[in-house]
């Protein structure tokens, strides 16, 4: 049995698992952004900020559903 895990009425109890690297996305799309914006492509730019935002804005939510359920 994993650590995590808690044994509860015989039902095994184990938290909130999200797959995804939300935050590894969320700083790739950063890095394009920047790069963009060096190479002067704002619209690009843009939209892989808002994306980034986005990211980390999901993020944060699934984190502190986690964290408080």
């Amino acid at each position: 049995m994993n650590l995590a895990q808690v044994v509860h009425d015989g039902a095994v109890l184990a938290p909130l698992q999200f797959g995804g690297d939300l935050i590894g996305l969320a700083i790739a799309f950063l890095v394009l952004a920047v790069i963009a914006a060096i190479a002067g492509a704002s619209r690009v730019a843009g939209l892989s900020m808002t994306i980034a935002k986005w990211l980390v804005i999901i993020f944060v939510v699934l984190a502190l559903v986690t964290f408080f359920l």
